[in-house]
């Protein structure tokens, strides 16, 4: 209970403080890198819900291009993610930004990976559970399988995760997310194509019950 009230959020600014610091010139040499291959701004922001559904601005890493049709609509994610970008996201080096909304209390290092505002509406009662926690640069869905859960077992690992949380299960996660990043075999270079939308899936699920 202490740990999950106090000891988490301690750690999350000790050891995000710790990384910003370290991972300084490894950031400024992304930044740059990301200015010169892929355009301004360098930074890619979202909302996202936080700990009890609060919203707040996500920071990333771009890795793809604005490339536009001639009716100036962006291209599709995938003609637009360029090899730069894939390595970017295969390395995890686009989540670093996180760490300042780690250090800001918008995140913890461990945790549900926040998601988008739009499918709040589309979670089951259980799996609001996963935002009665601060959301994670890294969780437990994604060292058991990364992007290639479905949303079902994925947001149940997420649930696992609250009822479970500790100082264990975060060391354990922790350990887990070293070894799934060294190792790319479980890195979905297209995220929406292995997951899917969540409120698309979800909405053709509730006509198909309707209809049965």
């Amino acid at each position: 209970m202490f740990y999950r009230k106090f000891g988490k959020r301690f750690l999350d600014f000790f050891l995000s403080s710790i990384a910003i610091i370290l991972l300084s010139p490894i950031l400024l040499v992304v930044a740059v890198l990301v200015r010169i291959k892929l355009g301004s701004p360098v930074l890619f922001h979202q909302e996202r819900p936080g700990k009890d559904e609060k919203i707040f601005t996500l920071c990333k890493f771009r890795t793809m291009t604005d490339k536009r049709d001639a009716q100036g609509n962006l291209l599709p994610d995938a003609k637009r993610l360029t090899k730069f970008g894939k390595m970017l996201r295969a390395t995890s080096l686009d989540e670093l930004p996180e760490l300042f909304n780690i250090w800001k209390g918008d995140m913890s290092i461990i945790g549900p990976r926040p998601l988008l505002v739009s499918y709040l509406p589309w979670y089951t009662q259980e799996e609001k559970l996963r935002h009665t926690v601060r959301p994670g640069l890294t969780g437990l869905a994604q060292v058991s399988g990364r992007n290639f859960l479905d949303w079902d077992k994925r947001l149940a690992k997420d649930v696992e995760y609250v009822k479970k949380l500790s100082l264990a299960m975060d060391l354990k996660v922790l350990w887990k997310t070293v070894m799934v990043v060294f190792d790319h075999s479980e890195v979905a270079e297209d995220t929406s194509a292995a997951e899917g939308n969540l409120a698309e899936i979800r909405s053709k699920r509730q006509e198909r019950e309707k209809q049965a």
